[in-house]
């Protein structure tokens, strides 16, 4: 159920500081760890470049598949017990799974353990579901945005410092830590928020089948569903070969870890400076105007990536991608916020999950596939033209919504 700031404005704000630093963690955790998984893995066994890319995009995407798959189950089990407990087991899990990465000695191991990660993830999409219930829908936009701003937080902090860490200590130590703060994380959400939520009994809930009933444009949630998974494939399309990237850039010379984590964390930059603004903007004009003024940027910034020679110009590229995308992922959760029932945000949210996390899949795939056959660069006009298509149906989305 919807709570307003004045019911509620002391467990409000504890409740959003508590989950805005879960989301931080789990960022920071994520990118400290994932943009040097080649080389980590390059430390276990040798690869050939080919097998390097299949081993690091499948153990990017098989977490993702595991989300897809189980989202919805997720989903409904949060709307009868709350996305509190949904938190908890996301960051508890979380907290075993990656410091358990840091003791593998087989690629395969790797995988596992990615796969159960998947499978019981889900924190940050949770966490916010559990803000939009507690949030008025007045303040959607700027709330929606404020919570990015944890995410991104993270994954601009995570790759700089995981990179430092890596380089002083090694692969392993990364994941350790990431297991540590996850911990503090489920404390955290444990102990210091609270969720004005009314159990629904499994009887009472009505079917999916209903609820979209009374979606007044369903059409339009479905285009942001699939415009999640673009987003998010977009976004993880160059992560399994990152690393990789700015090792060739940089002609095997240097602290390739260190930059790769400044080159994987420059979008956070991007869309930090950006992300109160884009939220004010949501809520003054609309998240779908947002939308797709972001779409048409991020095109227009993918392209002349191709063309970078040098680690410099692939970081300003991707810091100015990321205030572009900071209009991203806010304008689609706020459209899906403000047109659906409030009974049914765990499900419908859980959905939206499940697109994000098939966009994990489709991403890393799309990374690793391309740059085996075309070259690393390639994998960025293939993103181009993958958002592309997206913005012509969220155009369309936005014709008939308008009608």
């Amino acid at each position: 159920m919807t709570t307003s700031m004045q019911e509620y404005p002391k467990t409000w704000k504890k409740t959003f500081i508590s989950l805005w630093l879960g989301c931080f963690i789990t960022g920071l955790g994520f990118s400290m760890t994932m943009p040097f998984m080649p080389l980590y893995m390059e430390t276990i066994d040798h690869f050939s470049n080919a097998q390097l890319n299949f081993y690091s995009g499948l153990a990017f995407s098989v977490t993702y598949l595991a989300q897809a798959i189980v989202s919805p189950y997720w989903g409904s089990l949060a709307d009868r017990k709350g996305r509190k407990l949904m938190c908890l087991r996301a960051s508890g899990v979380m907290t075993f799974t990656i410091a358990l990465v840091g003791l593998a000695h087989n690629v395969w191991t790797i995988i596992i353990l990615r796969l159960i990660q998947g499978a019981f993830s889900g924190y940050i999409n949770n966490a916010t579901a559990f803000m939009a219930g507690e949030t008025p829908r007045q303040r959607s936009g700027s709330v929606m945005s404020n919570m990015m701003t944890a995410t991104v937080s993270g994954n601009l902090l995570g790759p700089i410092f995981g990179g430092a860490l890596a380089g002083a200590f090694g692969y392993r130590i990364p994941f350790f830590i990431t297991g540590f703060l996850m911990a503090i994380a489920f404390l955290l959400t444990l102990f210091n928020t609270k969720e004005h939520f009314t159990p629904v009994p499994k009887r009472e809930m009505k079917p999916m089948k209903e609820l979209f009933a009374q979606v007044p444009n369903l059409k339009l949630i479905i285009v942001m569903f699939i415009s999640t998974m673009t987003i998010n494939a977009s976004l993880l399309s160059i992560s399994p070969i990152v690393s990789l990237l700015v090792k060739q850039l940089m002609h095997g010379q240097g602290n390739v870890s260190l930059v790769s984590g400044i080159i994987a964390a420059a979008p956070g930059f991007g869309t930090l400076l950006v992300a109160k603004k884009v939220g004010d903007l949501i809520d003054k004009i609309g998240p779908q105007k947002v939308l797709t003024v972001g779409m048409i940027a991020s095109v227009i910034i993918f392209i002349p990536m191709f063309f970078v020679s040098s680690p410099l110009w692939l970081g300003i590229l991707r810091f100015i991608f990321g205030i572009a995308n900071a209009a991203l992922m806010p304008a689609v959760q706020t459209v899906i916020t403000v047109n659906v029932p409030p009974e049914a945000f765990g499900r419908i949210f859980s959905y939206n999950q499940s697109f994000q996390a098939s966009g994990g899949v489709i991403g890393p795939l799309l990374g690793s596939s391309v740059s085996s056959i075309f070259g690393y660069q390639a994998v960025f006009l293939f993103t181009a033209l993958f958002i592309g298509v997206d913005l012509c149906l969220v155009m369309w989305a936005r014709k008939i919504s308008d009608k």
